[in-house]
């Protein structure tokens, strides 16, 4: 079994970074010998689309017949992507949404023809299903009866993920890590971690303890989007707004941006 193992934020000592880091923790509890593919696009980030890319998706005929070398590391990530029989993405929420340099990513592997298929109905995905754990943190709330921002991650990672045929997706977020402090912040992660539902890993587990012809016609489950509950600590720093309470909790304006 391997798992690809993606995280987005520049930070090296993230919130978002140690939250993908304990999934994938937990998930090697179910499968102790899965295999880790790492993806770091916070430290190594993607080139944004570039104009030969751009022309090769522009039109049927161009797709066909691309230039030279343009799809070339859109299909070494596709191909990252089929390799991987779980993925574990860790994020931070930029501006009520994903970092450009995960939408770099995501306009690498959703390619018409090769990860999905333009339809009268929309979009439909190429890709076998596999179970997707996405580790979401951000300095406000965004989730939940206290939430004070907009969330426009979570309904686009769920269609962007869906769209190539990604459908069992677990969103695991810690929220309001602008007011966490060191003892805080495993605390919430943790909380995090209790929501996340390991069956569909012992499903998956099960499966590759089949003879392989038996493996194509293993069930899978229906995805899943779940936002965790805010720790105690959190909430005894928050208003009922959701907003900080006292002068010690004061911080510089654009909390959303803390990963």
């Amino acid at each position: 079994m391997n798992i690809l193992h993606i995280d987005c934020s520049p930070r090296q000592e993230s919130h978002s970074r140690e939250l993908s880091a304990a999934i994938v923790k937990k998930l090697l509890e179910v499968a102790p010998d899965a295999s880790i593919s790492r993806r770091d696009l916070g430290r190594e980030p993607l080139p944004h689309t570039v104009a030969d890319y751009a022309a090769a998706l522009s039109t049927p005929a161009t797709l066909a017949v691309p230039p030279q070398g343009s799809l070339d590391v859109s299909e070494a990530l596709i191909q990252e992507v089929e390799a991987a029989d779980v993925i574990v993405v860790g994020t931070p929420m930029y501006n009520f949404t994903i970092p450009s340099s995960l939408k770099a990513w995501i306009d690498q592997i959703l390619r018409v023809g090769r990860t999905m298929k333009s339809t009268s109905a929309g979009k439909v995905g190429m890709l076998r299903d596999r179970p997707v754990f996405i580790g979401v943190t951000s300095g406000g709330v965004f989730a939940g009866d206290r939430a004070n921002q907009p969330d426009f991650l979570t309904p686009y990672l769920s269609l962007a993920f869906s769209s190539i045929g990604l459908k069992t997706l677990q969103f695991l977020p810690v929220q309001a890590t602008a007011f966490l402090d060191q003892d805080q912040a495993p605390v919430a992660r943790d909380d995090a971690l209790a929501t996340i539902d390991l069956t569909v890993m012992e499903d998956l587990h099960s499966v590759y303890d089949r003879p392989a012809r038996d493996r194509a016609s293993a069930p899978r489950r229906a995805g899943r989007v779940e936002a965790g509950p805010l720790s105690v600590e959190i909430l005894a720093s928050l208003g009922e707004a959701g907003e900080a309470r006292g002068p010690s909790l004061m911080r510089p304006a654009r909390p959303t941006v803390v990963s």
